[in-house]
């Protein structure tokens, strides 16, 4: 029987958890009630859900944004919500647009799409373009911005290239994926992007994240943020294993990230 291989992020996830508290890793979170059939209640449970957990946000659907900011006020949870999403391939003003209006309604964050087509077709210039417009606007209302890459139909020529229009035009974070796309966040994917922005440009992972140890495993490659739906799983094990004298090692091996999601993130 062959034996499984080893991790070779085995000792740095290990390190990690030590340092790591509860605040630390919640803050790395942003729950995600993305998916287009969520309901009323769903929405309502997954808010509720997020600010007792304290997470860093809850990513909502625009419609959603005022729900959300009224539900989590006095909280420490911040509302983002989404742009010219799943596919970035409205027009640039209509992101504006969209920007404008979640800043009015209380949102903080906001994760765009750039132009895949765009980027795909070597217009860097549009792309770069793109994203200026939406990170002027937001950080006009004191937003941040995370460029959602969408990197199931990017070559590393391209993600490099997408790294390079995100840190020119501003963008606060780069961002793996919008989880609705064939693939989601892969580490080889994580490398490349943390390796090609500057250390001033976060990472964010999206896409796959659906343990503690794969949330561990990409963060030892340099993510500070992840998409999740599966918040209460990961954080509840995070709990558990510190509560175990001494903390706990993670497991020996991961879920695979980066499959296909069911879930949105």
């Amino acid at each position: 029987m062959t034996e499984p291989a080893a991790n070779p992020l085995a000792a740095d996830v290990s390190a990690l958890f030590e340092r790591l508290t509860y605040h630390d890793i919640a803050k790395t979170i942003d729950h995600s009630l993305l998916r287009p059939e969520l309901d009323d209640e769903y929405v309502d449970q997954g808010i509720r859900l997020a600010a007792r957990y304290h997470v860093a946000s809850v990513t909502v659907r625009p419609v959603d944004v005022v729900r959300a900011v009224r539900m989590l006020d006095g909280s420490d949870v911040k509302v983002g919500t989404v742009v010219g999403f799943p596919h970035g391939s409205v027009l640039t003003a209509t992101k504006v647009f969209e920007t404008q209006r979640a800043q009015e309604q209380g949102a903080r964050e906001i994760d765009m799409v750039l132009q895949i087509a765009a980027l795909r077709s070597g217009r860097d210039g549009d792309v770069k373009s793109d994203i200026e417009a939406v990170v002027e606007v937001a950080h006009a209302g004191g937003a941040i911005v995370k460029v959602i890459f969408e990197n199931a139909y990017l070559t590393d020529g391209q993600k490099i290239r997408a790294c390079h229009a995100c840190e020119a035009a501003g963008a606060d974070f780069v961002k793996t994926s919008t989880g609705f796309a064939p693939t989601g966040a892969t580490h080889d994917d994580v490398r490349l992007m943390r390796a090609n922005t500057g250390m001033h440009i976060a990472v964010k992972a999206a896409g796959g994240v659906r343990t503690l140890d794969a949330l561990l495993e990409v963060m030892t490659l340099g993510v500070t943020r992840v998409g999740a739906t599966a918040t209460q799983t990961i954080l509840d094990d995070f709990k558990a294993r510190k509560a175990v004298t001494g903390g706990s090692a993670p497991a020996e091996r991961a879920a695979p990230v980066g499959s296909r999601s069911t879930d949105g993130y």
